[in-house]
């Protein structure tokens, strides 16, 4: 991703806890709001653009509010992708889920908002996920809704918080776990379904194990090699 000239974006509308009704009930038409997948998929089909911004992502899912945010810039880090990418998109986690967890409308500042990926990037990596986003709207529906508003909603986003601090350092294995648990508690909020917040929950505590684990073993092995250099 590069930067560019993206002016600050706010979501326009939505409650103190940056949810827009659009989340919780169907359009001013009574049909039901856009699904993710067809948002992300019509903008890396948009053969009008050369790049794709943070900001453009921003705008489109505005009316998804923070939960379809911080699954799009979370679920690249599932995926192989190229060395550097959680330190790109682990940025604008870090961001997000300090604002589910304080309540607040997503939002990004302009150094964020402005990085950019070519559009043809973007629709290789929509082509991955987006059929497996798609599986997981069809299984998603609003059950165990007291996990997925506050005060458990935000205590929720300080843990995403926790994770997105893990996503975002060069630590060996960090990546993939403490992603996939964002991934499914932003996908449980988005759709107000408790069921995935658990799930999430659930990975999210094997993720902390394994980051815990390699850290030990790391640290253990760097005292390791101290000594023998020092010939203790």
């Amino acid at each position: 991703m590069t930067a560019g000239d993206a002016p600050h974006i706010r979501s326009p509308h939505g409650d103190a806890s940056g949810h827009h009704a659009a989340d919780a009930s169907p359009g001013h038409d009574g049909a039901r709001p856009a699904k993710v997948s067809d948002i992300l998929q019509a903008l890396a089909a948009d053969e009008g653009r050369e790049r794709v911004a943070i900001a453009d992502l921003l705008t489109a899912l505005s009316d998804r509010a923070v939960g379809a945010l911080i699954f799009v810039f979370a679920v690249p880090n599932v995926l192989p992708t190229p060395p550097g990418t959680s330190a790109v998109l682990g940025l604008p986690l870090v961001f997000l889920t300090a604002q589910l967890a304080l309540g607040r409308r997503p939002w990004l500042p302009r150094f964020i908002a402005g990085r950019s990926l070519a559009r043809k990037d973007f629709a290789a990596l929509m082509a991955k996920v987006a059929p497996w986003l798609a599986k997981a709207e069809r299984m998603l529906k609003p059950r165990l809704g007291a996990l997925t508003r506050p005060p458990a909603e935000n205590a929720v986003g300080a843990l995403c918080f926790l994770l997105a601090l893990i996503l975002f350092l060069p630590i060996p294995l960090g990546n993939m776990l403490p992603a996939l648990a964002i991934c499914l508690v932003a996908l449980g909020v988005l759709e107000r379904d408790g069921v995935w917040v658990l799930l999430g929950l659930g990975t999210a505590v094997a993720a902390v194990t394994v980051v815990w684990g390699v850290l030990l073993a790391l640290l253990k092995s760097g005292l390791f090699l101290l000594e023998h250099a020092l010939g203790v």
